[in-house]
């Protein structure tokens, strides 16, 4: 087990290196730029989209918005409580800007991801609506790249038991343990429960409870945080300062923290940011795919908010939180060093409330990784595979609730990656189609384009 945990590390050590962070902010900058920045200067349009799409408007199964929802049920999950932490602990402040980087350009890329999606998607023989990288692929790009599409659906529907299931039941599990002392074989049942009455009804329940959880558990947790922000405003200015300063200098090592080199920095601020909000990881176009949407760049610009609600907004209070509380030189690490420093800000509460957010988030997490694994599957066995694949899912949930994670989170973290490598090569050879989609977008005014809807 220690020679395969070795080997998952040195592969880790690469795919995680130098080349990805390149290829994730390199593909992301220049979409951005193929894209003339329309994701930032058209974010304001991206909100009235998701507004109006709260009913659906075209072929689909769910909403624009619960197809947005669902997204963010995946995406918003122990990322940015622990994930957020951890990029913090080991880059140091600097880290946090570097989560930010990686959230501009990933919305050039979660637009691009989510246009192609609802551009070439299928219907199977269910008559339900997938797609996603995978399908960009093979109808995009054509047979000849077709190994690309099954190597994207390969390492999606692993990656999806560690970083969708085992790592976020584990995170329930122990965080309800060491807060409230529930067993955590008692959270694994429960939690199984809870899950299979809702993804066993499929997309459509998924996407209806995402519709609902979402919105109320980001509010909440937003709020929360802004309150800490709120009775630690005095060092806001200082934190935000060594967030920028930290981000190109070494951050000296100060009470329980180590220090970090700014390579440190940029290397755990850009990998915690992929594993927060995704975008390039090829994850939430499998459900902005299914969406009622009139059309694939309406989805696109809806998609897109997923990666400035995750990253911008939901990371930033995280990490600011942090910082500001001056938790950041404890020593503690991942959502201990999130709930230090909410408890030291609201004594008596902040735990209890880090807790029971880490709790929420990672169960809507496994709601929607659920969906993403099976449409996977769904790639090489058809349908019939999915019905199977759920009561898996289910079972997985207990093991991942009770067991020693330490091997899954390396083993997630490098499937993630190596989901990541197809995706974005599809992304920047597909790019001239989502620039001519948009720019006819645009040029008409915005009106209404066609489904996309590749096959049947």
């Amino acid at each position: 087990m220690e020679a395969l945990s070795n080997a998952v590390g040195w592969i880790n050590g690469i795919v995680w290196g130098p080349l990805m962070l390149v290829l994730i902010l390199g593909v992301g900058f220049f979409l951005q730029v193929g894209l003339k920045f329309m994701p930032i200067l058209k974010l304001g349009m991206g909100f009235s989209l998701l507004f109006k799409g709260r009913e659906a408007s075209g072929e689909g199964q769910i909403s624009p918005f619960n197809a947005l929802m669902t997204s963010l049920s995946a995406t918003i999950g122990t990322g940015n409580i622990a994930g957020v932490a951890t990029a913090v602990f080991l880059g140091g402040p600097g880290a946090l800007f570097w989560m930010w980087m990686t959230a501009l350009v990933g919305m050039a890329t979660k637009y691009a991801e989510a246009v192609l999606a609802v551009k070439y998607r299928e219907q199977d023989e269910l008559g339900n609506y997938v797609g996603g990288p995978m399908y960009y692929i093979k109808n995009g790009l054509g047979a000849k790249w077709a190994w690309l599409g099954g190597a994207f659906a390969l390492f999606g529907a692993i990656a999806a038991f560690g970083i969708g299931n085992g790592v976020q039941a584990n995170g329930v599990a122990q965080v309800l343990d060491s807060n409230f002392g529930v067993n955590t074989s008692v959270t694994g049942v429960i939690l199984m429960v809870l899950t299979a009455a809702v993804i066993l009804g499929g997309i459509t329940r998924i996407g209806a409870v995402a519709g609902k959880l979402v919105p109320f558990m980001a509010v909440s947790y937003i709020i929360a945080g802004l309150l800490v922000l709120l009775i630690n405003a005095g060092a806001i200015g200082d934190a935000l300062s060594l967030v920028f300063t930290h981000a190109f200098t070494p951050s000296a090592a100060e009470g329980g923290f180590a220090g970090a080199a700014v390579w440190a920095a940029i290397r755990f601020g850009v990998a915690r940011g992929v594993f927060s909000n995704e975008a390039g990881l090829g994850s939430a176009p499998i459900a902005h795919a299914a969406a009622s949407t009139a059309g694939p760049v309406n989805q696109g610009l809806v998609a897109m908010l997923g990666t400035f609600i995750d990253t911008i907004i939901v990371c930033s209070i995280t990490g600011l939180a942090i910082i500001a509380s001056g938790a950041w030189t404890s020593g503690e690490s991942g959502a201990a060093l999130t709930s230090l420093a909410f408890e030291t800000s609201l004594p008596g509460l902040g735990g209890a409330l880090i807790a029971v957010a880490l709790s929420i988030f990672a169960f809507t997490t496994i709601l929607g990784w659920s969906f993403y694994g099976e449409k996977c599957v769904g790639f090489f066995f058809g349908a019939k595979a999915l019905m199977p694949y759920r009561v898996l899912w289910i079972v997985a949930i207990y093991f991942g609730a009770t067991a020693n994670l330490g091997f899954v989170w390396l083993l997630a973290d490098t499937l993630n990656a190596m989901m990541a490598i197809p995706n974005l090569i599809a992304l920047a050879l597909l790019s001239p189609i989502v620039f001519k989609l948009t720019k006819a977008f645009f040029a008409s005014g915005g009106a209404s384009e066609g489904t996309g809807t590749a096959a049947k």
